[in-house]
């Protein structure tokens, strides 16, 4: 109860109602961690199988605009999802088997700092992917 109670007081802050279909999205991005908007619907549907896909782009695009989760470009599909309090890791996608691993936001510290001491450009490194092989895929 705590939790929905949290979640209800989170969307008012930014000016929204915890309807039932945001909540079910929120609920899913959470859980689910990086989430096309098919792979939220899918858990979305294990709650209520009467949500369609136009409505949680729409959910998502909302729970974007205030803040409470954001998207990446994974790969060269669609958007992927996360919750904004889990904006604090780097992407690291291998381009050999697809899967996704997170680095701590940290290792590119001096990378962002050089960019802004040089070029004035203030970087946002948690909206792009880093591409290379997983440890697995570099053994083979």
């Amino acid at each position: 109860m705590a939790d929905l109670v949290d979640k209800q007081n989170e969307l008012r802050q930014k000016g929204l109602r915890l309807t039932s279909q945001r909540e079910l999205v929120l609920q899913a991005v959470r859980s689910l961690g990086h989430a096309t908007p098919e792979e939220v619907l899918a858990h979305v549907h294990k709650e209520n199988p009467n949500i369609n896909l136009s409505t949680v782009y729409r959910n998502l695009e909302t729970l974007e605009n205030v803040g409470l989760v954001a998207h990446t470009h994974l790969g060269h599909s669609g958007s992927t999802y996360h919750a904004s309090e889990e904006l604090n890791h780097l992407h690291l996608v291998c381009g050999k088997c697809g899967s996704v691993g997170d680095a701590p936001i940290e290792m590119a510290t001096n990378f962002v700092n050089s960019l802004s001491d040089e070029f004035g450009f203030k970087t946002d490194v948690t909206h792009f992917a880093i591409y290379g092989d997983c440890s697995k895929c570099a053994k083979q």
